[in-house]
């Protein structure tokens, strides 16, 4: 029982990383076709933004919370300047995004050698968060618990924000059909960079929660990129319930299968799995329901 239920956690712990992770691609990639490869390097640049801040804010509850606002906007802005400059000439052309951004990620990486150094760099969680909490036999990082709790509430605000807001329903109508929202009023260019703000900011909050349970360097969000690829294919392109229930079943299937194996045999398994579903539902578990004829 305690083997079960530790590994449960660990599953949903992992889940809620890759949950973090694959938010904001779900907005760059799922709903607007984006192939950006640099979204790990928006990862790094949150988990950097946390190293920083607490250099100047002493106190780590307080540089915590500083830290998720700041690399929210360290990430969006990075995502913005990102789309103004080289992706909105490249909407249609899948291919070359893929291959300009994952440049950008490159230059980035560099850029964070020549500021921060290689060797990794290591960020001190608040007080709060040391020791694990006993959930039926089985100890859970506090840390752990924190990452997913933010977690849901990225979710909750995200989907509410989709469901309710003038802006999440401009961002929804461009989706389905750009041509009809634009004769409706809608300005297209300032929804694709609202979109990518939202979406990239997110990357940064993904960045600034993974410092607390590793150290950070130059190619930190290279280890969770594909992951957060896979969350966001195997949930349905632009779908926020099917990127929350990719990443727990991901977490959780990777979780029990490490626990009998090794963690990279682990990997290469739910890597089969996931290349067998996709082959069986190409679509993944949800569609994006569209009025666009082409």
């Amino acid at each position: 029982m305690d083997v079960l239920i530790g590994q449960l956690a660990t599953g949903l712990s992992l889940g809620s990383i890759l949950l973090l992770a694959a938010l904001g691609l779900a907005l760059t990639f799922g709903q607007m076709g984006v192939i950006n490869m640099a979204h790990g390097e928006f990862i790094m640049a949150g988990c950097y933004t946390a190293f920083v801040v607490q250099k100047v804010v002493s106190n780590a509850a307080v540089s915590l919370l500083v830290s998720l606002v700041v690399g929210f906007l360290v990430g969006g802005l990075l995502g913005v300047l990102l789309e103004t400059t080289l992706i909105q000439r490249m909407y249609h052309r899948p291919l070359d995004t893929l291959l300009v951004t994952f440049g950008v990620g490159l230059i980035l990486q560099q850029v964070a050698r020549d500021i921060f150094g290689a060797p990794a760099v290591n960020v001190t969680a608040p007080p709060w968060l040391s020791g694990g909490v006993d959930i039926l036999g089985a100890v859970v990082p506090k840390t752990r618990l924190f990452i997913l709790l933010l977690a849901v509430v990225c979710v909750t605000v995200l989907a509410a924000m989709l469901t309710y807001s003038a802006m999440g329903r401009r961002i929804r109508a461009v989706v389905q059909n750009r041509d009809l929202a634009e004769t409706s009023g809608i300005s297209s260019r300032r929804t694709d960079v609202t979109t990518f703000f939202i979406g990239s900011g997110l990357a940064g909050v993904a960045g600034v929660a993974l410092t607390l349970i590793g150290s950070t360097s130059p190619t930190t969000g290279q280890a969770y990129l594909i992951d957060a690829f896979l969350v966001v294919v195997v949930g349905g392109l632009g779908q926020i319930k099917g990127t929350v229930i990719a990443a727990f079943a991901l977490g959780l299937l990777n979780s029990f299968i490490e626990y009998s194996t090794t963690a990279s045999l682990a990997k290469v398994i739910v890597f089969v799995l996931i290349v067998i579903f996709l082959q069986v539902r190409p679509q993944g578990l949800f569609t994006v329901r569209t009025r666009s004829l082409v």
